[in-house]
């Protein structure tokens, strides 16, 4: 039986790119200063690369499932040839007040919910209990906590930061934060 593996699960907008709402073309698309060097750094850790999006903008009508996929496959390449490569997007189109028709509704995969955590854990053979996410926002890290993701870190990314229950995250206020935090677990715990 495969050993299970260890995550890296990424919010998309906020944490991998500049958050300009519901981005769907590449132009709209500015990368954080050091996600490729922290995703680098991951890989190396021996961290599954995921991202995990709430993306309304579909259900709402802004743009089609087909512009979200083609952006996501142009942001894989450039995570690709910056030799960090993803492994899996997970993301979901619903919102229970604002979509359109089908996407008008509940689901466990919209953050804060646990549903996508979840799926990429079983279809990747997934610990858990040895992963990390980072994200935003606290709809993130309410969702790491519903999946059983024992370090969640909040990115500021030198702004204010929401008032968070203690104990429930880390902040951190720039993604070169984010790497000194992911060496310090993987010295220590891991």
């Amino acid at each position: 039986m495969d050993s299970k593996k260890k995550a890296l699960f990424l919010d998309r907008d906020g944490v991998i790119n500049v958050d300009t709402g519901y981005a769907f073309k590449q132009e709209q698309i500015i990368f954080i200063d050091g996600i490729f060097e922290f995703c680098r750094l991951a890989k190396s850790l021996g961290y599954y690369l995921i991202i995990i999006t709430n993306q309304s903008g579909i259900g709402r009508g802004l743009y089609s499932k087909s512009d979200f996929l083609v952006l996501m496959s142009w942001m894989e390449k450039i995570f690709k040839e910056e030799n960090c490569e993803i492994h899996d997007v997970y993301f979901c189109p619903y919102h229970p007040h604002e979509g359109k028709g089908k996407y008008k509704r509940k689901s466990s995969w919209r953050k804060p919910g646990p549903g996508m955590i979840k799926a990429a854990a079983k279809q990747h053979n997934i610990d858990v209990m040895n992963s990390v996410i980072i994200g935003d926002s606290y709809t993130d890290i309410e969702a790491g906590l519903g999946a059983g993701v024992r370090w969640r870190v909040i990115l500021s990314n030198g702004g204010a930061s929401p008032l968070l229950d203690k104990g429930s995250h880390v902040q951190v206020d720039s993604l070169h934060a984010a790497i000194d935090f992911l060496l310090l677990i993987n010295e220590t715990y891991l």
